[in-house]
Order: structure tokens, then C-alpha cells, then sequence
């Protein structure tokens, strides 16, 4: 749980609980699992517990719920309280009267599991989905690999509620079966961001017409890392970045390489390519990261890279790659991208010199 954070795409993240089981190429370095020593009893596998985290960390939403939230539009400054001189309020940040407006906190929920994982007992997702219902002046950002299981989880959670006891946290439960049964029936709650992870073609093909099928308020896509082009023309029998017959669409992608030590590079014209896609289609887009690999800085008198090293990697736009030695030969094609390893914070997050950080336009 953290009140701040630094992913780019969120306020605050809070995790009911740890631990998961790899379904995607995704998984294949998953920095939860990486750093799982701080979770205790938290495993990673196929029928390996999970651990639900203690009441206080998952009490967090309901504080935060009560808490006015702030964004300053002089600074960007997203966050709870204000300065204070007499009856006259200031950006905390750079100081400005006047320029900050109450906001929604984002939080991302379960940054180190999966919330529909079907391997969780179903007390613990009626347990967080009893906590979205009662705290609505939160955005819980709802991030899966598994949109496929949504239908059966929520099926699964209502019939909890017929149990004796299916959560000691419940405050109402008719109310939550009443909430249930409306999201299943259609009506997406106001506070919930519906998000699916894929990471190329084949997963954006499978995936997003699931994402569409689900009722939300925003649906969205993370591609992160991206491992491979993704044309989302392909994903539905119409172009799933633009309302069908008035129906639902995707409202936002957020893309992004890989980090940590055995990351995977990102080909530079993979984003382009969803960038411009986004563009010409209205949708929201951010560049969260390049991850450890940036591209080699160009000689733009040249129109090609300034300098390549012994150590960059070459990156064709299938995905191959190849890492040059003294040779400095690319035997994968002659127009393979040079990427460099530099790491996260150096590689940044500029896409052809611009910082692209949008976020869907939400009405109240």
C-alpha cells in the first residue's frame, strides 16, 4: 500500500493481497515474484497460497475515501491537503493561490497480484469489491491478465453472499448483492477503470473483445512490455479504439517497456504505431517508460543512428534480437532498431522528444 507512487498512471496503489500464478509472457520476469520476500508466506504457482494482506492495509480505501482530494492546474500536483493562510488555500507544491480543484484519487489496485486470479478464495474478492462499492469518491483502477474471468468471479461473489458468513467486513449486504447484480447486468459502477494487460497481437486479438464485452465505466489497456507490434483495427470488426454503433470502446492505452534486469527492449516504432492510432482515433495515450533500453540517439543530418556500440542491441520489428559484438554486424535486417541498456530512470519516458500523459476525459 502506498498513499504515493511512482507509476505514472496512478495516485495511490493498495493491494489486498500478494501472490499469483504466470499466464502471459508478461509474467515471465514479474518483479512482484522478483521481490517476494517482503510478502512472507506469499508463492508464486499454480495452487501456491496467497496472503491476504491485514485489515489495516485494506481499511486504507475507506480513509482515502474520506479525504478531499486536490489537483493544481498550474503545477500538476495531484494530492490530499491544501496550505492554509486564513481562509485562502495554496498548491503545496509551487505554491500557487487559487489553482487547486478537488479531484478523484486513482488507485491501482493489486500492483502485486491479479484481482480476478481465480485461485483466491472468493471471500477475498467480495471482501475488495465490497470496498469499491462503499467508497465512491475513489477511482479503483482494476488491472488483469485474466478479463476473462470476470463473469464467473462476480458470479462466484454473489453466490458467496448467500453463505453464512462470506466476509466479516461486509457492512451491508444487500447492498453489495444489489451492486453485483447491476455491474452484472450491465450497469458499470461510476468509480471502477476496467483495465486489461496485453502485450502483443495475439493478446490484443484474444483479449480485447473480452475487455469490450465487460460494462465499465473506462476500459483500458496496459501494453506493457510491449512485445511486439499491436494494430487494434484487428481486434474487433471494428476498430476497438472507436465507439461501435454507439457502443463501448477502449478510452485509454497506456504502453511502456520492460524494467528490471532481465528486460526485454521495446522497438521504437511499435509506440509510434499506438500513438499515432490513439491519435487519429481521439484516445487517450501515455508513454509510461522505456524501460532499461532506449533507442540510440540519431543523426538527424544522417537519418540514422549517431553511433552504435559493441553491447547495443538490435531489434527487428518482429521482435527478434541480436546483441552486436566487436563486428558490429546485424545479422537480423538492415533496418533493425539500435537500442541502447542505460536503465529505467536514464531511458525516461519521451517519445520523439515528447511526454505523453494523457489520461481519459471522466464526466462527474
Amino acid at each position: 500500500m502506498s498513499a504515493t507512487t511512482g507509476i505514472a498512471w496512478c495516485d495511490s496503489t493498495l493491494n489486498f493481497w500478494a501472490g499469483c500464478t504466470k499466464v502471459s509472457p508478461a509474467c515471465d520476469h514479474c518483479y512482484a515474484e522478483r521481490d517476494s520476500a517482503r510478502f512472507k508466506s506469499a508463492e508464486w504457482g499454480t495452487g501456491k497460497p496467497r496472503k491476504q494482506m491485514a485489515e489495516a492495509t485494506r481499511a486504507q480505501a475507506d480513509k482515502w475515501n474520506k479525504v478531499q482530494f486536490y489537483e493544481c492546474s498550474a503545477c500538476g500536483r495531484r494530492g490530499a491537503g491544501l496550505d492554509r493562510i486564513g481562509e485562502s488555500t495554496f498548491c503545496p507544491e509551487c505554491g500557487t493561490h487559487g489553482t487547486s480543484a478537488p479531484a478523484r484519487r486513482r488507485v491501482f489496485v493489486n500492483s502485486w497480484s491479479d484481482w480476478l486470479d481465480n485461485e483466491v478464495p472468493i471471500e477475498w474478492l467480495v471482501d475488495l469489491l465490497d470496498r469499491i462499492r462503499r467508497c465512491p469518491n475513489i477511482d479503483f483502477l482494476l488491472l488483469t491478465k485474466r478479463i476473462g474471468n470476470w463473469r464467473a468471479r462476480v458470479d462466484a461473489a454473489i453466490e458467496c453472499l448467500d453463505d453464512a458468513d462470506p466476509a466479516d467486513c461486509i457492512v451491508d449486504r444487500d447492498a453489495l448483492r444489489t451492486w453485483l447484480e447491476s455491474w452484472h447486468a450491465g450497469e458499470a459502477s461510476a468509480n471502477v477503470w476496467l483495465g486489461a494487460t496485453v502485450i502483443n497481437q495475439a493478446e490484443a486479438d484474444r483479449d480485447v473483445p473480452k475487455l469490450l464485452a465487460v460494462p465499465a465505466r473506462v476500459r483500458f489497456l496496459s501494453i506493457e512490455p510491449m512485445l511486439g507490434a499491436i494494430d487494434l483495427s484487428n481486434c474487433f470488426s471494428a476498430n476497438a479504439l472507436h465507439e461501435i454503433d454507439g457502443g463501448p470502446r477502449i478510452d485509454w492505452i497506456i504502453a511502456g517497456g520492460e524494467s528490471g534486469p532481465h528486460a526485454r527492449p521495446m522497438h521504437p516504432d511499435w509506440v509510434r504505431s499506438l500513438r499515432d492510432q490513439c491519435e487519429a482515433a481521439g484516445v487517450a495515450f501515455m508513454m509510461k517508460q522505456w524501460g532499461e533500453f532506449a533507442p540510440v540517439p540519431r543523426n538527424e543530418q544522417l537519418g540514422k543512428p549517431a553511433m552504435v556500440w559493441v553491447g547495443d542491441t538490435m531489434i527487428a520489428a518482429d521482435g527478434r534480437i541480436q546483441v552486436l559484438d566487436e563486428t558490429l554486424g546485424c545479422g537480423i535486417e538492415s533496418n533493425a532498431a539500435p537500442m541502447r541498456r542505460i536503465g529505467k530512470k536514464a531511458a525516461g519516458r519521451l517519445l520523439d522528444g515528447v511526454e505523453h500523459n494523457q489520461f481519459p476525459a471522466v464526466t462527474a
